[in-house]
């Protein structure tokens, strides 16, 4: 069977959707971050750089969200835009793995989990947000799924981020500027799968408390900076 390493953040819940969409039968091992688990050697010769998710599926280890989503949507033949459309979904499957995550997750950390407040970066980070959840937005606004004209992946990817806007970007009123955005996040809310993936979390006790223990784990940098 199928083992997919996870937690409740954003990029496993992308990943378990997936799972759940495709009626996948699948172990899920709970990686709690907050506790350091995602350096124990044991994980760490699944996945070297230490991150959730990855999933072994046999003798075959893939991490990092959207490369296991192509991974199992080529494997599966499930989820993917026509041939056609492949150069359009590489393209709005990177948009989201090198723009949309990346961007929103520094948002989140300089807004919410930053040691002390540094303008510059959160000012960045909001900005460059804001821009990327914009271009998905104008897309959004002709067109009811990224690519093609059914849900696929590169849905399952957008939405693993999109539904946090509000966390990251200020509250409820920032959907204001994505009302595209609002209306394809809540429709694959509305998805029983969806529904689902975001209750897997609950499933497992993970440490909810940000503290020293938790920020050592996360936020390796800050003993380097102290030495």
């Amino acid at each position: 069977m199928l083992k997919f390493y996870f937690n409740g953040s954003p990029n496993p819940t992308k990943v378990a959707l997936f799972l759940e969409e495709a009626g996948l039968p699948y172990e899920a091992i709970p990686v709690d971050t907050r506790k350091g688990q995602q350096f124990n050697p044991a994980y760490l010769a699944v996945n070297a750089n230490g991150k959730v998710p990855a999933i072994v599926d046999g003798d075959t280890v893939v991490f990092d969200s959207n490369a296991i989503l192509l991974y199992l949507a080529e494997k599966t033949g499930k989820f993917l835009p026509p041939p056609a459309a492949r150069g359009e979904l590489l393209s709005w499957l990177m948009f989201v793995a090198t723009g949309v995550g990346p961007f929103s997750g520094q948002a989140v950390h300089f807004r919410h989990f930053a040691p002390e407040p540094v303008p510059y970066a959160h000012n960045r980070y909001q900005y460059e947000a804001e821009r990327h959840y914009g271009i998905l937005d104008q897309r959004l606004a002709s067109r009811r799924y990224l690519v093609g004209d059914a849900y696929s992946i590169v849905d399952m990817a957008a939405w693993g981020w999109a539904r946090m806007v509000p966390y990251m970007l200020g509250g409820e009123e920032a959907w204001a500027k994505f009302p595209n955005v609002k209306r394809f996040v809540d429709e694959i809310a509305a998805r029983p799968a969806a529904a689902r993936a975001l209750a897997l979390k609950d499933k497992h006790t993970f440490k909810a408390e940000m503290d020293e223990e938790a920020r050592s784990h996360m936020f390796k940098h800050l003993a380097r900076r102290a030495g």
